[in-house]
């Protein structure tokens, strides 16, 4: 797995001056942070050295890798803005008009029961998604459609602190294919009716408003 590499706050005040600007030289770039000259050449040259930058015919550019990042700053804060997650959410239906249930048997929400989801992957399409972790979650196939979003915020119990906040792409699916995986690791399926998923002990309090958006 990889991971973003914290950038120092002169890095970020560079990295915002070439988001407003095609290209830049050296002077130009140093202004703005108020740093001296051995300081500034550490810090653009580490830049380079992450791939955020590059240097050509003595200027500097932001790389495609760059415009990304530097695209999730907050200008004002010169920081970078944290988003919500997005994801995908199924909801699968076979010929019993029975649905696909998950218990998550991990944290956060530890014996929770609601609906398999996915993380988008980079370059994915939101239904190549909703295919690769149906197969992962589940170890089955389905006929997809996307249905329609929703934005979650969950906080931690018994306090009002943002613990994820997540939109939801939610796909439909019906005649489902291949045998159900009922265990795996960190969680446990099973074909539940709403009532059914409704009378455990743990559920997630948007399961209906979600299923119900997903069957329109």
């Amino acid at each position: 797995m990889s991971h973003e590499v914290e950038v120092h706050s002169a890095q970020t005040s560079i990295l915002r001056e070439l988001l407003f600007h095609p290209s830049a030289g050296f002077a130009e770039l140093q202004k703005p942070t108020g740093l001296d000259s051995d300081h500034f050449k550490f810090h653009i040259n580490r830049l380079v050295e992450l791939g955020y930058v590059e240097k050509q015919d003595g200027k500097y550019a932001l790389s495609i890798k760059g415009k990304e990042y530097a695209n999730r700053l907050d200008t004002e804060k010169h920081e970078v803005e944290k988003q919500p997650k997005i994801s995908v959410g199924l909801i699968i239906e076979n010929d019993e008009g029975k649905i696909l249930a998950q218990q998550r048997l991990k944290q956060p929400f530890y014996g929770y029961w609601g609906r398999p989801t996915g993380k988008v992957g980079w370059g994915e399409t939101l239904l190549e998604t909703a295919e690769r972790e149906l197969m992962e979650e589940a170890g089955i196939t389905a006929d997809l459609r996307v249905s329609g979003f929703y934005h979650k915020m969950d906080y931690t119990e018994g306090e009002d602190k943002l613990l994820e906040d997540k939109i939801f792409c939610l796909v439909h699916g019906t005649n489902p294919r291949g045998e159900l995986i009922a265990d795996m690791e960190g969680h446990h399926n099973e074909w539940l009716s709403d009532e059914e998923l409704l009378a455990k002990d743990k559920v997630f309090e948007s399961i209906t408003e979600i299923t119900d958006l997903a069957r329109k």
